[in-house]
């Protein structure tokens, strides 16, 4: 449930010009708007499942978007009953929408692709149909190295071009160059995984594997393990160990039970970090940059 100062579940990616948004609990556009972020750039909302706490943002966001004159459509993934969901409320509160709205129901695997990154759907293990969500990067080109390319006699202009883009050069007097030698290997891009509400197993840890971040729940301590089984939840503890397992680099905890306060919080923390010290207790509006990797 909100809590002064612990608005419902959202997370947002901004990568280059492109902003997407993760679940859309009620406050997430209370929240955009003191962050200062421009939601009329969300180019797509990606839906865990069909629980209250996951889209109950999801009107608000829609009708702001038709006051700032939004004009690219809106592409909205997720489970099956969504596509219902955002028509009747459209239809029962009769909302204003200028731009396009496309619900795409989720299936296993790639979701959404373009030349630079996939983001990618995996099944969880919850009350309702519920899906985690990994935003992965292609490998990048390797750093090109102008000197190694005038060592070889590759005159500057489109032949640089040419082996910038993977095709070989052959010059006057005979010699192929190709763009191993003036480039340096790929470089792998960036991860980042978001899994909320389930039942902790195993495999969780294959589909977030090697992620750079992982944005996951850790609604309980471990004393309440028996609770967080019944209700199909995660205790911190639970969440280090995918994290742990799954090779990533930090682990962001994120969708607390509200009978912890902001002090009590701290002890899902501290469980987390006994399996998994790269772990953050995620708050409100927290935004940090994941590097490029070189």
């Amino acid at each position: 449930m909100p809590l002064p100062g612990r608005f419902l579940t959202s997370m947002l990616i901004r990568r280059d010009g492109d902003l997407f948004l993760f679940d859309c609990g009620e406050g997430t556009q209370v929240s955009l708007k003191m962050l200062s972020l421009k939601w009329k750039k969300i180019n797509a909302i990606f839906i865990s499942h069909m629980h209250a706490d996951h889209v109950t943002g999801l009107p608000g966001m829609l009708m702001l978007s038709s006051q700032v004159d939004r004009t690219d459509p809106l592409y909205i993934f997720g489970p099956d009953r969504l596509k219902e969901y955002v028509e009747q409320t459209r239809r029962i509160l009769d909302m204003y929408i200028n731009y396009e709205i496309v619900v795409i129901p989720v299936k296993e695997g790639v979701v959404m692709e373009d030349e630079e990154f996939t983001i990618e759907a995996f099944r969880l293990d919850h009350t309702k149909l519920c899906y985690g969500y990994s935003l992965v990067e292609k490998k990048r080109k390797g750093e090109f190295y102008p000197g190694k390319a005038i060592e070889y006699g590759v005159p500057k202009g489109p032949m640089w071009g040419i082996l910038q883009h993977g095709g070989s050069v052959v010059l006057e007097n005979g010699l192929t160059v190709t763009p191993d030698m003036v480039m340096g290997r790929e470089r792998a891009g960036r991860k980042i995984s978001y899994v909320t509400d389930t039942l902790y197993f195993p495999e969780i840890a294959d589909y977030v594997h090697d992620s750079d971040v992982l944005f996951c729940e850790g609604m309980f301590e471990d004393a309440l393990e028996e609770s967080a089984r019944e209700k199909k939840h995660m205790t911190a503890r639970q969440a280090a160990m995918i994290a742990r397992d799954g090779g990533c680099s930090r682990l962001m905890l994120q969708h607390y039970s509200p009978r912890y306060s902001k002090d009590e919080l701290k002890v899902l923390e501290k469980e987390a970090k006994e399996i998994f010290p790269a772990t953050i207790l995620t708050k409100d509006r927290m935004s940090f940059e994941i590097p490029l990797k070189e």
